[in-house]
Parts: C-alpha cells; structure tokens; sequence
C-alpha cells in the first residue's frame, strides 16, 4: 500500500540530544504491522548523528518503528561550536 510519513520538525542546538518518539516520525503503510517499518537515513545530520540510546557514539544508517515507540533511538547534536540550530528531516 501507500506509505505515510508525518514528521514534526525537531531543532537542536549546540550539545542537544532529543530522544525520537512517535510524535516526531510516525509512518503508516496501510498495512496493520506497522512494527515492519523501517527508516532509513539517507541523508544524516551535517552536525551530529542519530544513533541508539545504548550505543551512544555509533551512528546508525536505519531504525524501526518499533525502535522508536521504545523510545531506543535519538538525534544528537555535535557540540560543534558556531553550527548553529540544526533540524531533523
């Protein structure tokens, strides 16, 4: 089926690490598993990495929605200095 992606915008600023729930992604492909969604990250955050929260350090390329309604995945900012907000998308 069709595949839906709602996404929240979420900014981080210098040192920030925001925890991904259902509010930020939440996809639905129409189907009634939706614990079979994966995302991928096709493009990463210029100034930090999403990674698990028990693999702090170790960025990830892909998650599943069953990671993110266990609240395991997160944005992390840097700490760059100058880099400013940044935005998930």
């Amino acid at each position: 089926g069709d595949i839906v992606l709602l996404a929240k915008p979420v900014t981080l600023t210098e040192g920030d690490r925001v925890t991904l729930t259902t509010d930020v992604p939440v996809a639905t492909d129409g189907t009634s598993k939706p614990e079979k969604l994966l995302y991928a990250v096709s493009l990463p955050p210029v100034h930090g990495q999403i990674e698990y929260i028990n693999y702090p350090s170790v960025p990830i390329s892909s998650y599943s929605q069953l990671d993110v309604v266990a609240q395991k995945v997160s944005d992390v900012h840097d700490n760059s200095h100058g880099a400013g907000k940044e935005s998930l998308r």
